[in-house]
């Protein structure tokens, strides 16, 4: 088939589980609402699933009464399905117990999350999943887009033969919410991967009047032990079943999916342990410095359970001497995190030195010069366990030295858009990415930054386009564009430190030239004269309000950024933001889609270019505070205006 569609994880994932559900029980809960949300809304669109019905989907009071409501669907012989994180799976956790000792199978897709402890956090690691792995459910994990879509096939194809549950988990946010441009996989090909005795199998098992059975019994002492070890043959069979579905992935989709995968050289000496998102940095980290003669490698978990330590220790290369294990997680009171535990029994009659570290907690950036620092400490004589990445621990001393300089050349094309939480930048960045992943033949990749109050922050989208595959799960650090919506960030934030030189800044001030140039800190002003840089103004808030948006400039600015950027003809571009104005703004009414196409033929006139003052070079920022009373009173008064926190 080959198409490729422009999408986020969740969109990919209950896209499939559209497909192989016949049933799905919700209850919202971030990162993972829109999960359920799609399935909703592709239900009442009419679609139907492998089966030809249309989904049954039903939202109930809690995830426990989510999952409860799937585990009796699935005792009636309908294949069910839900989606949750955080404390929401902790929800599900007796019913966890029940549906793996029954042996049904159920799909759990998990956007996993931060648990609350000391405080709660909306955003990504893997507590949650972690918390699940003593119930008997088979876990998946992905570590990008792409594979997500994949591991949501893996995971309903292997639950319909194995007859097990299991929680196909990506990383919350980071690979949840990241737009990437994926190819598409034949669905009708899909269909015939379905093990259709293990379905009829599992439909006769369901509760019937006609065929009864007994069911939820007590047990005691005589026979409980013996139940609970009868089934250590279906864990045995569901990891081959697991293997033999990726293999059939691979096949279809070109892909390399193995239970475990080795990445790197032939013959490595230090090797990481990692799964999630994190793996596509590692593999960005290890091509780069293998090329400077290291020969470092990767084992990237995708079936955490059943964990098949015969398989881990078949595949490591024989010529690893140290491994570090990288958990997402804090088990306070434990000798190691769940993985790093799991790796030290499997490999623990070889001579491999073996140390745990953490990362990421919270969605806590990780990236290159990170992972380099895992290797560096490998290397070393006096090797840390136990160790820290991303943060600067000065209380337990357990984080390593990360240099900062450290950076993996790229030929990518890199934007920064910051906005104001609600002002719809974030929607138009996606708005951009979609129309170039499904209109050109580039790659792209949009990830979304915003605290936890969304409304009224400071949003960053970090967006990246390129002619190669995109996988860099990390911030935008050195952009050749940077948009701003809200021109007091300019005299707030040090956004300009890291633009590159000759790159690009879209403003949006309601200050005329002369006034901004004037009233502009002189540490920008600088930056703007050293790095060259190209400086376009817009009063994108005048602009909607003449036409009646009532300060929606999120389709000012998208045409602006657009016309800037220059990946495609303008014209088509116009012809493809009206008809996106046309489906986002739908529900809003033909008047707001009518001001918007107003909006798009109207920007561009009033985008102005900023001749930047070469003299601002010899500006001395350490002469900022030296300013006269009236010139500070009036930098103040701009400042202060247009500051709304």
């Amino acid at each position: 088939m080959n198409k490729y569609k422009t999408m986020d994880g969740n969109t990919a994932v209950s896209s499939v589980a559209y497909k192989f559900s016949e049933l799905c029980g919700i209850y919202p809960i971030t990162p993972a609402s829109p999960m359920a949300e799609n399935v909703d809304v592709v239900s009442n669109s009419g679609e139907v699933n492998f089966w030809n019905n249309k989904v049954k989907v039903v939202e109930m009071e809690s995830e426990a009464g989510a999952i409860a409501l799937v585990h009796g669907a699935l005792q009636s012989g309908v294949l069910s399905s839900t989606f949750t994180a955080s404390q929401g799976l902790l929800l599900m956790i007796p019913s966890l117990y029940k549906l793996a000792g029954e042996m049904l199978p159920a799909v759990i897709h998990v956007a996993a999350r931060s648990l609350s402890t000391h405080a709660l956090s909306i955003f990504g690691d893997h507590q949650d999943v972690y918390a699940t792995r003593q119930t008997g459910v088979c876990i998946l994990s992905s570590s990008s887009v792409e594979s997500a879509y994949h591991m949501a096939v893996i995971a309903h194809l292997s639950a319909i033969k194995s007859s097990l549950p299991f929680i196909n988990f990506m990383d919350g946010f980071r690979t949840s919410h990241e737009i990437n441009k994926i190819k598409l996989m034949d669905m009708e090909e899909i269909k015939k991967l379905i093990d259709t005795e293990a379905l009829k199998r599992f439909k006769d098992k369901s509760m019937n009047p006609s065929n009864p059975t007994t069911r939820g019994a007590a047990e005691n002492d005589d026979i409980y032990f013996q139940h609970m070890e009868s089934r250590n043959n279906n864990y045995i069979n569901t990891f081959n079943i697991v293997s033999e579905y990726m293999n059939k992935i691979n096949d279809l989709m070109g892909t390399n999916y193995h239970p475990f995968n080795y990445y790197g050289c032939n013959k490595p000496d230090n090797v990481i342990v990692a799964m999630g998102s994190v793996c596509e940095t590692i593999k960005e980290t290890i091509n780069y410095l293998n090329k400077l003669g290291n020969k470092y490698g990767l084992i990237e978990v995708h079936l955490y359970r059943p964990f098949n330590k015969d398989y881990l220790k078949k595949i490591i290369p024989k010529t690893v001497k140290n491994i570090a294990v990288l958990d997402r997680t804090k088990e306070h009171g434990s000798s190691g995190e769940p993985l790093y535990l799991d790796v030290v029994s499997a490999l623990k009659d070889t001579k491999i030195n073996i140390i745990g570290g953490r990362y990421g907690l919270s969605s806590k950036n990780t990236t290159p010069s990170m992972i380099k620092s895992v290797f560096d400490n490998l290397k070393s004589k006096n090797r840390i366990s136990n160790f820290t990445i991303g943060i600067t621990d000065d209380v337990t001393n357990l984080s390593l030295k990360v240099d900062s300089n450290f950076t993996i050349p790229n030929d990518m094309t890199e934007f920064l858009i910051y906005g104001y939480g609600s002002d719809g930048m974030v929607s138009t960045s996606k708005d951009i990415l979609k129309i170039i992943g499904d209109n050109t033949d580039n790659y792209v990749q949009g990830y979304f930054q915003y605290d936890s109050k969304k409304s009224g922050g400071v949003t960053r989208s970090h967006i990246r386009i390129s002619d190669k595959k995109i996988n860099s799960p990390y911030y935008v650090d050195n952009p050749s564009l940077i948009v701003i919506s809200k021109d007091s960030y300019i005299y707030k934030y040090d956004i300009l430190d890291k633009i590159k030189d000759y790159g690009t800044l879209i403003l949006n001030t309601n200050l005329d030239k002369d006034k901004l140039l004037k009233t502009l800190p002189n540490k920008v002003k600088k930056l703007l004269a050293e790095k060259n840089i190209n400086l376009y103004i817009i009063d994108a808030y005048k602009i909607v309000n003449e036409l009646g948006l009532k300060n929606k400039i999120s389709t000012c600015m998208e045409i602006v950024i657009f016309k800037i950027i220059n990946i495609m003809d303008i014209n088509k571009v116009l012809e493809l933001i009206k008809a996106s104005n046309k489906k986002r703004f739908a529900s809003k009414g033909d008047n707001v889609i009518e001001i918007n196409n107003k909006v798009v033929d109207t920007a561009l006139e009033k985008l102005e270019k900023v001749e930047i003052n070469k003299e601002f070079i010899n500006i001395s920022v350490d002469k900022e505070n030296e300013l006269d009373f009236d010139e500070t009173i009036n930098r103040r008064s701009i400042y202060l205006k247009y500051l709304t926190f």
